[in-house]
């Protein structure tokens, strides 16, 4: 009997605003990754751009019954997440970006706590002791990890506990959760972002506040990008090579569709650049 025929793609489906896609780096250069490893083996990624959950699973059971794709990425795993099992009933195979470590989930795991601590260790190192984080949905699974991480790396060095407010990755809400940070009776000396686009918000709000960046408040950003460089002052960010955590998930895909076991692999951690947006907190 002849080998099942390849549709020759790996299926990935981003439920998120597409307003948000066009304005965040990160999906654009993941997703290269990802295109570059693929072409290497002759294959595609499907892409589909959703806004909900379940518009997702819908994608997920046309794709099984039509065939199209030989594996399914899966991003922005959650808490609860329904949609490992939803692919295991449909016979697709899949992998995980940004799996959870003991999760037995095929894919690629990623370390959110380590690259927490090296930035809290910068900003204490620099005086600073009220840090707060404009984080992502509650309900991702990596922005639970970095909240955790937080919490526990403020605590090991006897600082205030962070406040953290709960963001949806646009500029809107980046500069609006400053500004109600910033409001506070004592308010923080610097603040984590979860991404590029909300540090950007949340430094025009500081500045519309006449709160200066950073002899007053030192602000960083996770994903670096050119956008943290295009701004004045540039922002202190969390790099972290994204075009090679997307080939990593590219290689799993390709495991996965073949229908091989998928080694562990970690993406690469983020790493603190200093830039213009930090500085010691203010006396």
């Amino acid at each position: 009997m002849s080998a099942p025929e390849r549709a020759g793609a790996v299926g990935l489906v981003l439920a998120r605003p597409r307003r948000l896609l066009s304005a965040e780096p990160f999906f654009m250069e993941f997703i290269g990754g990802i295109e570059e490893r693929l072409a290497a083996h002759d294959m595609w990624v499907m892409l589909h751009l959703v806004s909900t959950a379940e518009e997702e699973a819908a994608a997920h059971r046309r794709w099984a019954e039509r065939g199209v794709v030989d594996a399914v990425a899966v991003v922005n795993p959650t808490v609860d997440d329904p949609r490992p099992e939803l692919l295991r009933g449909l016979g697709l195979p899949f992998v995980v970006a940004g799996a959870p470590e003991g999760a037995g989930l095929p894919g690629v795991l990623s370390d959110h706590a380590s690259p927490v601590r090296e930035a809290v260790e910068r900003l204490h190192g620099l005086g600073h002791r009220r840090i707060a984080r404009v984080g992502g949905p509650a309900r991702l699974l990596h922005t639970r990890a970095r909240t955790d991480a937080l919490t526990a790396v403020c605590a090991e060095a006897g600082l205030p506990a962070p406040v953290t407010a709960e963001g949806d990755y646009s500029h809107e809400a980046g500069a609006r959760l400053t500004a109600e940070l910033l409001s506070a009776e004592r308010p923080p000396t610097a603040i984590l972002y979860d991404n590029d686009v909300m540090a950007v918000g949340g430094l025009e709000a500081a500045r519309s506040l006449g709160v200066d960046v950073p002899s007053r408040l030192s602000l960083v950003a996770w994903d670096d990008s050119t956008r943290c460089r295009l701004v004045s002052p540039e922002l202190s960010a969390m790099t972290v090579d994204v075009h090679r955590y997307g080939t990593l998930v590219a290689e799993a895909a390709l495991e996965a569709a073949r229908g091989l076991p998928v080694p562990e692999r970690w993406s690469p951690a983020a790493r603190f650049t200093a830039r213009g947006s930090t500085g010691p907190a203010p006396e």
